[in-house]
């Protein structure tokens, strides 16, 4: 009786009835919590795989300039500038080389993120994505592996991989529609100061050496809808980009150039030249014309014949000043012969060596006119130029662009050197027409640097990879200077204007290369 009154008050006692339900419930919630340390494991390998996809694509991509070894430098970049890790997928720790990836180059993209890529290619002319896809990797699960011993199953991984999609592409603003063919290994930024001889290229496979000069087709151009040259066409259309002021050309994104055949000489010659102050031909009527207004320094050594403050189809050397000499190795065109081939390592007779004759530029043009630099413009090279002992035309020109008042005044009589009243002052006096578009750059165009015997350049052609874009320093007005080679551009090198941070403030247009990830 007693064991049955015993069996009845245990049956009827309702403590610890939640230990079961506790069990279990500890039970699901450590599962949830091996399974959490689980899924960890592969999120963080995935994010570690992914990382390191993007940074190779991206570093692939960067190099998909069109160039010919634009693939071999993309493949070279991408095994030696990135290095990562992941922490928990199988084998080594290290991520680094082309062991961890598959590296393929694209022409395009597919439609769709889910469609499978197609457009694999070879050229370097037509890549123009980076596709990386990263080995894949083991993600041992250790509580799966519990679980699955508990449960007699085999033991669960994970595999985890990754792949990413670059592209590059080039930006173009504002540009002139200009081209020059270049030595082979010739770059902009290791000439600064050096003068080429420019002049056009003609249709002869001949003529288009380093040095070779030639135009852009304007048609590809998109104009800026705002800006001066907006609504031109024909041969308004390509006088208005070589000679406007203001912003020409909208951002357009650019991997080669298209290029014009022939010579293009007369209206094209005046076009630049209105840079100068110079307007003849079919330029005349533009010398009210603020579109055209020219650069606030435009010594030149020329002034118009008989007097009157426009050259038009009258120009005459002044008696009293001289414009920016040319580099000394060109000679002189009357007995002393161009040496710059055997100065400069054969790049070309048009590539000078940037040694010029600035006591005689100082000397005739600046009082006291023995050759020693002005103090006004001394201070300004001693603060701004690379070199005050021995400047560049260019920083020259900057220089005198700083002095107060005319440039050229002559000594306290206002006359030159050769005691007579000065002949021009430094200043534009043809077309004062003011526009805020117009500085210092005026004289600085952007010409597209190609290696026009690599490329197989020898007249009209499309998508040709440029090197480089190079700003480049009008240093005289473009003529025919007696040589038989109708419209000559003698320009200085002032730098690259293309590639991350080039160019700087005195570019001439905009450029920019962009790398972006794509998938």
């Amino acid at each position: 009786m007693i064991v049955t009154k015993s069996l009845a008050i245990f049956a009827a006692d309702e403590r610890g009835a939640v230990l079961p339900f506790w069990g279990v419930s500890l039970t699901m919630l450590l599962g949830l919590v091996a399974m959490s340390f689980d899924l960890g494991r592969i999120a963080v390998t995935q994010t570690d795989l992914q990382s390191f996809a993007d940074n190779v694509a991206l570093a692939a991509a960067g190099e998909l300039d069109g160039q010919p070894d634009a693939i071999t430098r993309a493949t070279s970049a991408a095994a030696a500038m990135i290095a990562d890790s992941q922490t928990y997928g199988d084998g080594g720790t290290a991520l680094a080389g082309a062991q961890d990836y598959a590296l393929l180059f694209l022409s395009d993209l597919p439609a769709e993120d889910v469609d499978p890529v197609t457009a694999v290619t070879t050229d370097p002319a037509e890549a123009l994505f980076a596709h990386v896809d990263v080995t894949q990797k083991t993600v041992p699960l250790t509580f799966g592996a519990a679980f699955a011993a508990l449960s007699g199953n085999d033991p669960i991984d994970s595999t985890v991989g990754a792949t990413a999609i670059a592209g590059f592409t080039a930006y173009a603003c504002d540009i002139t529609p200009l081209m020059m063919c270049l030595p082979s290994g010739w770059s902009a930024d290791a000439n600064v100061g050096q003068m080429i001889e420019l002049r056009s290229g003609g249709s002869g496979s001949g003529t288009w050496l380093p040095g070779a000069f030639g135009f852009l087709d304007p048609s590809k151009f998109l104009i800026d809808e705002e800006g001066p040259c907006e609504g031109e066409t024909g041969g308004n259309l390509d006088r208005c980009l070589l000679g406007a002021a203001g912003p020409i050309t909208q951002c357009f994104s650019q991997r080669g150039v298209d290029i014009e055949p022939g010579q293009k000489t007369g209206n094209y010659e005046a076009a630049l030249n209105t840079r100068f102050d110079i307007y003849n031909s079919s330029m005349n009527g533009k010398k009210n014309d603020p579109r055209f207004a020219p650069a606030p320094n435009v010594i030149k050594g020329i002034v118009p014949n008989g007097g009157g403050q426009c050259i038009g189809n009258n120009e005459a050397l002044s008696p009293n000043t001289i414009g920016l000499p040319r580099d000394t190795c060109f000679g002189d065109g009357a007995g002393v012969p161009n040496t710059c081939n055997a100065l400069n390592g054969g790049a070309g007779l048009r590539f000078g060596t940037g040694d010029w004759d600035r006591h005689a530029y100082f000397s005739t043009n600046h009082a006291p006119f023995d050759g020693t630099v002005p103090a006004p413009i001394q201070t300004w090279l001693s603060a701004n130029a690379a070199n005050p002992a021995t400047p560049t035309r260019f920083e020259i020109y900057r220089a005198e662009i700083a002095v107060t008042g005319d440039i050229l005044t002559g000594d306290t009589s206002g006359n030159g050197s050769d005691g007579s009243p000065i002949a021009e002052s430094g200043r534009p006096i043809c077309n004062v027409q003011t526009n805020p578009e117009v500085d210092y750059k005026r004289r600085v165009v952007s010409v597209a640097a190609i290696d026009c015997t690599a490329e197989g350049v020898s007249g009209a052609k499309t998508g040709v990879p440029y090197k480089e874009i190079v700003s480049m320093f009008l240093t005289e007005p473009a003529s025919n200077d007696g040589s038989g080679n109708s419209f000559t551009i003698w320009a200085e090198v002032i730098g690259s204007a293309s590639g991350p941070g080039a160019g700087g403030s005195d570019a001439a247009g905009i450029f920019r290369d962009g790398v972006q990830l794509y998938r």
